[in-house]
């Protein structure tokens, strides 16, 4: 079996901990939105149980990947920098239950299972920290500059005027 594959309720229920690092070259769709390749994700997982004695995991994920400024088509450096509190339920229809039931923003209920791939995990939790547009914070190269000498237009009565002579 792959050493990335859990039984993610036995995880849990021995409080188990993992954690490592995925190269960006490892986690296919994170690769697909970056520019070259290139960076690392740093990830920890922990499992246990909540307060109301559902199976639960931690999930941290850091790293850096290199994506292109929607604005001057240049690479940017972005931080990944996430945390999530996970709540596994049996089935959709009790992840749906169990939803409703904690009513906490802070927590995503998920449907576990006895096959669960850590790295399409960490590649969920990093694709959802990184923005839809990256931009840079001040472009150094801007495709229009904002200093563009504005180009005098002659009045279309001028135009006229100058029809009548």
């Amino acid at each position: 079996m792959n050493a990335f594959v859990i039984d993610a309720f036995e995880f849990c229920r021995l409080k188990d901990q993992r954690d490592g690092e995925f190269s960006v070259e490892a986690l296919p769709r994170l690769a697909e939105e970056s520019v070259d390749r290139s960076g690392a994700v740093k990830w920890s997982l922990r499992g246990g149980t909540n307060l109301h004695g559902h199976p639960q995991m931690i999930l941290s994920v850091s790293g850096r990947v290199r994506l292109l400024c929607q604005r001057c088509l240049t690479p940017i450096d972005f931080a990944i920098e996430s945390g999530a509190v996970l709540v596994l339920a049996p089935d959709e229809g009790s992840a749906d239950e169990m939803d409703a039931l904690l009513s906490d923003e802070d927590v995503e209920v998920i449907v576990g299972s006895h096959a669960f791939d850590l790295r399409q995990l960490v590649e969920d939790e990093a694709l959802l920290t990184i923005p839809l547009s990256p931009r840079h914070e001040a472009c150094e190269k801007q495709l229009m500059p904002d200093n563009v000498a504005e180009v005098e237009k002659e009045s279309p009565f001028a135009v006229l005027k100058n029809l009548k002579k």
